[in-house]
């Protein structure tokens, strides 16, 4: 078949030269849709059936299908679209411009994680649309960096000719079936401002604080007693104090004290039952001081821990086609949301994590022809010649 979309490489290059960051930080956040309507382009040409989804502050999503539209047990190939922000004056060249040197592509992106739609793109484009048997699905999502905002408006009839679903984010082109939660709170306790030569004027936030610290340390110690899975490097749930702030001169006494912490749960534990253990047992700490007022707010909605079973068709299909054993990482991923629209998940992508949120991130060169004979075999499996087991 003729190419009807630019070389992989070129397509990556054009979506590197395509902005989409996004921060909590409105002076950084940026819209996706120059990426998604790229991406729309491409698909088109494919023969792919196009919707694009609006969301909030000019961002969107995309679900773009090929294949028949009637039944469903096909196969989403999915990513998100943005990016973290940058420091251009710390990367060696330009972040926005694709720089192929040392046998890497570098670029803002290029591993975490646009390069995984061109080999979406480039893998569908081996395959004579009319004879796909089962639906194919290229999902492009807006916000994972921040909000998750693009997972969590997809709605299942969007995906609904999918049961399985591969997201593309770095990791060395080996099988995930797992991963941690990600919950980020913020406890704040209002005291009562003082001068500092008589206690009695005030009630000191900082000595709040430290009580609450304390028991947080003492949740700790009993998560990491309780829950441990030896598949993680890090086999148990942490918790990390990121960022204090409290205070304003050493002759008064501090009236309000903010602190920002970090909890990564494993698979089987529930976030929201977390956040009550967090309220309640803070709010122990600080009974015997009724003027010091606590209160313990999210971040952000946060991720849920992710588990497929090892012994799931898709796991045992991308162990196959990647000849590696799939395996586990602390970091978080659209996973959760896409396997709780009834979708078995695997994560599996070029690149690596390490280099993902560093200045000079690159995609190593050697992993873009083996990435897309993956994309290309999950394709062949599921949607040309699918089959009831592997």
């Amino acid at each position: 078949m003729a190419r009807r979309v630019p070389t992989t490489l070129d397509m990556i290059r054009a979506l590197i030269a395509r902005p989409s960051v996004s921060c909590t930080d409105p002076h950084f956040d940026q819209s996706n849709r120059r990426v998604i309507e790229l991406l729309a382009e491409w698909a088109t040409a494919l023969g792919f059936r196009v919707e694009i989804q609006p969301l909030e502050h000019g961002k969107a999503n995309l679900v773009a299908s090929l294949g028949p539209i009637e039944g469903a047990d096909g196969l989403a190939l999915s990513g998100h679209t943005d990016t973290v922000p940058c420091d251009p004056d710390r990367w060696h060249s330009d972040p926005y411009t694709a720089t192929e040197r040392d046998g890497r592509i570098y670029g803002l992106g290029s591993a975490d994680m646009k390069s995984f739609f061109a080999f979406a793109l480039d893998a569908a484009s081996a395959f004579n649309p009319v004879k796909l048997k089962r639906p194919l699905l290229i999902v492009a999502t807006a916000d994972e960096e921040s909000s998750m905002a693009g997972a969590r408006a997809l709605l299942p009839e969007h995906l609904g000719p999918a049961r399985r679903c591969v997201i593309g984010e770095p990791t060395g082109l080996k099988p995930i079936r797992m991963h941690k939660g990600v919950m980020m709170e913020s406890i704040r306790i209002q005291g009562q401002a003082g001068h500092s030569s008589d206690p009695a004027l005030g009630a000191n936030a900082i000595e709040g604080m430290h009580r609450v610290i304390s028991e947080l340390l003492a949740i700790r110690e009993e998560l990491q007693e309780r829950y441990r899975n030896p598949a993680f490097a890090v086999p148990v749930p942490t918790l990390n104090l990121g960022a204090i702030h409290g205070g304003d001169n050493p002759n008064r006494i501090c009236g309000h004290c903010a602190l920002s912490i970090d909890l990564r749960p494993l698979p089987g534990m529930d976030i929201e039952e977390l956040r009550s253990l967090l309220r309640r047992r803070l709010g122990q700490a600080l009974a015997a001081s009724p003027r010091l007022r606590l209160s313990v707010e999210s971040l952000f909605g946060g991720v849920p821990a992710f588990e497929t079973k090892s012994d799931a068709g898709l796991v045992r299909c991308c162990e196959h086609l990647s000849h590696a054993v799939a395996g586990a990482v602390s970091f978080g991923t659209e996973a959760p949301f896409l396997s709780r629209l009834g979708m078995e998940t695997v994560i599996l992508g070029a690149g690596y994590i390490e280099q993902a949120h560093q200045p000079d991130e690159f995609l190593p060169l050697e992993h873009v022809e083996p990435a897309t004979t993956i994309l290309r075999g999950l394709i062949e499996r599921y949607c040309v010649a699918p089959e009831d087991s592997y």
